[in-house]
């Protein structure tokens, strides 16, 4: 299970892409990013998700280390998509499509045999064939999912803040500063743990 470190899955996909559709393929990432981020604003409602990022590589940017290496006559580019998530690969497959079908469809519809998000079944299928297995997986905080960083975040501001104002108050005061804290950020305080062993991409599972 090398997708996994803790809570936390990683998802490699590598897709193929004529060369001249990978040149439109960026300048669309970059009008989105720029211009219509509406896109892929659906991914922010998406609590599950640490990071997805999709990169093109052109067939001619791959690494030449040495003269006596030779050059790659590669026939298509690619787009590679990496993503960290939390849960399983079907909860994740399904709720990226569902937040942004209309997103997925944009950045992928010029790769090689893309079937669009929508029906699933194909979709999943696409996906299970075009992914890469992570042989290695490093997580620095195993035991976070993306809701305890952002969590963390939010009771560490509400900590400095309070800190920053002790000196300035009598002990009675900041008795009723400190309650006052802990009702802000009850939510916050929840305790880390193992998570459950979720699934990895089931057709390569059996």
């Amino acid at each position: 299970m090398s997708n996994f470190a803790g809570k936390a899955y990683g998802m490699n996909v590598i897709t193929p892409l004529r060369w001249w559709t990978a040149i439109w393929q960026q300048i669309i990432f970059w009008v989105v990013v720029k211009t219509f981020p509406y896109f892929v604003k659906g991914l922010l409602t998406l609590s599950l998700i640490h990071y997805a990022r999709w990169t093109i590589i052109n067939r001619w940017s791959f690494p030449h280390l040495d003269k006596s290496q030779p050059k790659e006559k590669l026939h298509y580019s690619y787009m590679l998509f990496e993503s960290n998530f939390n849960g399983s690969w079907d909860q994740y497959i399904d709720s990226f499509s569902f937040a942004i079908p209309s997103g997925l469809d944009m950045f992928w519809r010029w790769n090689i045999r893309y079937p669009k998000s929508i029906p699933l079944h194909d979709f999943y299928n696409y996906i299970r064939f075009n992914q890469v297995e992570t042989n290695h997986y490093y997580n620095a905080y195993p035991l976070a999912a993306s809701n305890d960083v952002k969590s963390a975040q939010t009771l560490f501001e509400g900590l400095t803040e309070l800190a920053q104002q002790v000196d300035e108050l009598t002990d009675d005061d900041f008795l009723a500063r400190y309650n006052h804290f802990l009702a802000d950020h009850q939510e916050s305080l929840g305790s880390m743990d193992v998570g459950p062993v979720m699934t990895l991409n089931p057709a390569k599972e059996a």
